[in-house]
């Protein structure tokens, strides 16, 4: 009896749901070949086995691995486990609405990130004088190439080349002769190539040149256009010319900017073409509208390329007026016939005409088609009216709902008539208080038309003007060369003394060219000021300009701050960036006369006696610690101090005629982020 028992307890527990066993069921019963009669013999004779029909199925309620669907369909509806699933499901939904609330508020309370063109200076470069690379005595797009190193070097990320079109390189190249190839002196399209891919593997970016108002006179549609072939029949600006004693008067008194009539007879089409600039430069008639689709083509050709950006010049000459009246004379008592000169009339009807900013601002439209793409936006430029006309330099920002380029070039701070505190100070503030609300500044101290620092006002002020240059809020633009303080050519027959060729070392030619000489005579200082002595002096004026770059890179205040004018006199220029949010402030001390000391916290309220040297046109001043109530500046020097304080300048009510913003932001300090709600 009791081996039946013994014998059918599987059956039962079986039948029952079974017990538990590491996860294996066991379902039949046993086979009498496994169960001998050794085995049986080893159980108890007298076991009497009662099994609890509940506890047996406690024991199966138990969770195992390997459960089946079934089985786990049992504990899945139970209290404990549904209430925490629950529990954890709502959490999740939670949290995620947490995140997604949290990112749109970060989303809407960020400021606009600077776009590349805001965040690094430009360093323009001349290719004709910039390194020569097939000893012809001529710069070209290789040589561009082989130094992009340097430009690294300097912490910039913007190049600016100027025209390098084919032509036959009457004003410097600016008359193109096709502006869909390379002028054979800088390269092939090849070079070019190779040049973009170049700069973009280095994670930099491209500005090119383009003047669309002239070509040169050797350009395809010029010859179509003076044969009347075609639609280039009016592609120029025509008109009849009389003819009196043998010669050709012209239509009116209109005079090109070099001076002399801008009228020129061709002999060809028997009619006198209209040049704002040399005779070899026909101006193109932009109320043409097929003129003015060749030029959003040229646009497209180039930006198809990988250009990152365009600067357009001479933009203001794009319409004449069509009644064809004579100018005004600046002296109404001057003999007419004897006007040659440019500045001797006012350019009421060749400048700046109505409809001239709607073709800018197509261009605009035409440079937006193609910067859709995320992180490739086409930077737009163009140059500014006349210097003394700064309303109508602004208008090239375009307006609040138009927009036309990024910034019209500024060269106030080249032309200045006089160097002093003062004379900084109206420049800078010429500008800032001119701008429109929301726009970016720009500043350049050098550029291929003007002459360099070292020679427009001495070489003692190039390292404080380029603290100035790289301490102003916006993009500022550094001219070849003025990273190392080159000068001009000190010779009368130089056309272009601020052309000469880049000084890299102390080797024959200055390391421009390995050719037996170069296309313009190469400056007579070039054993001491070139890149590599430069980079080897810790002092120089190559790596105040890196320090300063690296500086303006990394600190918030430098990059996209406030910036309050402190105190101007005939020697100093002392101002402050600050950003709201943040504590640290940089102030500028910059002396552009002769030797002088100032009390400053006799002018701000609130100063910290003490400032900390952060740069310095001296180095060994750099670190130190100055009292605000005696600074001491030499003639040329320029001197950053930071100081901490919870009462920034353009929070005091008596500075705030006096600060100006671009791109606001403020700083958290809790979260390590900027914010626009301040």
């Amino acid at each position: 009896m009791v081996e039946e028992e013994a014998k059918s307890l599987p059956m039962e527990l079986s039948e029952k749901g079974g017990v538990e066993n590491n996860g294996f069921v066991q379902n039949e019963t046993f086979d009498d070949k496994e169960a001998d009669t050794s085995s049986q013999e080893e159980m108890p004779k007298t076991c009497i086995v009662d099994v609890d029909p509940v506890a047996i199925e406690e024991l199966a309620l138990k969770p195992y691995a390997g459960m089946p669907k079934e089985v786990l369909l049992k504990f899945s509806s139970q209290a404990r486990y549904r209430v925490t699933r629950e529990i954890l499901f709502w959490l999740i939904i939670a949290a995620t609405v947490v995140l997604v609330g949290a990112t749109i508020a970060i989303i809407a309370l960020s400021p606009k990130c600077l776009d590349w063109w805001q965040a690094s200076p430009i360093y323009q470069i001349y290719p004709r004088s910039f390194k020569d690379t097939d000893m012809d005595g001529n710069g070209d797009l290789k040589g561009i190439q082989e130094k992009l190193d340097h430009i690294t070097y300097l912490n910039i990320k913007t190049i600016w080349i100027t025209s390098f079109f084919k032509s036959p390189l009457k004003d410097l190249g600016y008359g193109a002769e096709d502006f869909y190839d390379v002028d054979p002196m800088f390269g092939s399209m090849s070079d070019f190539e190779n040049l973009l891919a170049a700069i973009h593997d280095r994670g930099l970016k491209v500005i090119m040149d383009l003047i669309p108002n002239h070509t040169s006179d050797k350009h395809q549609w010029f010859q179509l256009s003076r044969n009347r072939t075609g639609k280039y029949t009016d592609y120029y600006i025509w008109q009849d010319c009389a003819q009196a004693a043998g010669s050709i008067v012209p239509p009116n008194n209109w005079v090109s900017v070099f001076g002399n009539s801008s009228w020129q007879f061709d002999d060809v089409r028997k009619q006198c073409y209209f040049h704002q600039f040399g005779k070899e430069q026909p101006d193109l008639n932009f109320r043409s509208l097929a003129v003015q689709q060749e030029i959003h083509d040229i646009i497209k050709f180039w930006l198809g390329k990988g250009i990152d950006g365009i600067s357009f010049s001479a933009v203001k000459f794009l319409l004449e007026a069509t009644h064809l009246r004579d100018e005004p004379q600046v002296n109404k008592s001057q003999n007419p016939e004897s006007i040659t000169a440019y500045s001797q009339l006012y350019h009421d009807y060749t400048t700046t005409q109505v409809g001239m900013h709607d073709i800018i601002r197509s261009f605009r439209q035409t440079m937006n088609q193609y910067s859709s793409e995320p992180g490739r936006y086409r930077f737009m430029g163009s140059d500014g009216d006349e210097e003394e006309d700064v309303e109508a330099t602004m208008m090239y920002y375009g307006t609040t709902f138009i927009q036309e380029a990024d910034f019209p070039f500024n060269f106030n701070l080249i032309n200045m008539k006089a160097l002093s505190g003062n004379s900084i100070f109206e420049a800078v503030n010429l500008w800032m208080k001119n701008m429109p609300a929301g726009k970016w500044p720009n500043w350049a101290v050098g550029s291929p038309n003007a002459a360099r620092i070292s020679s427009r006002i001495g070489k003692e002020y190039v390292d404080v003007m380029n603290v100035l240059l790289l301490t102003l809020p916006g993009t500022p633009v550094t001219y070849y060369g003025e990273e190392i303080g080159m000068e001009n050519i000190a010779s009368e027959n130089v056309t272009f003394p601020e052309k000469s060729p880049m000084q890299w070392d102390g080797k024959v030619n200055a390391g421009f060219t390995e050719g037996n000489s170069s296309w313009l005579p190469v400056n007579s200082d070039y054993q001491s000021v070139n890149v590599e002595v430069q980079t080897a002096q810790p002092n120089s004026t190559l790596n105040l300009y890196r320090e300063l770059t690296s500086l303006r890179n990394n600190e918030l205040p430098l990059n996209r701050g406030w910036m309050c004018y402190i105190w101007n006199d005939s020697n100093i220029f002392v101002y402050v960036r600050e950003l709201d949010g943040l504590d640290r402030v940089f102030m500028m001390v910059l002396n552009f006369g002769q030797e002088s000391t100032i009390d400053l916290q006799a002018i701000v309220p609130d100063l910290p006696s003490e400032a900390t040297v952060r740069l310095s046109t001296n180095f060994s001043n750099a670190g130190k610690a100055v009292n605000t109530k005696l600074i001491k500046t030499e003639m040329g020097e320029g001197l950053i101090l930071e100081y901490k304080t919870a009462k920034p300048v353009h929070s005091m009510e008596a500075f705030q005629g006096n600060c100006f913003v671009a791109e606001k932001a403020c700083y958290s300090s809790a979260f390590n982020l900027l914010y626009v709600n301040c």
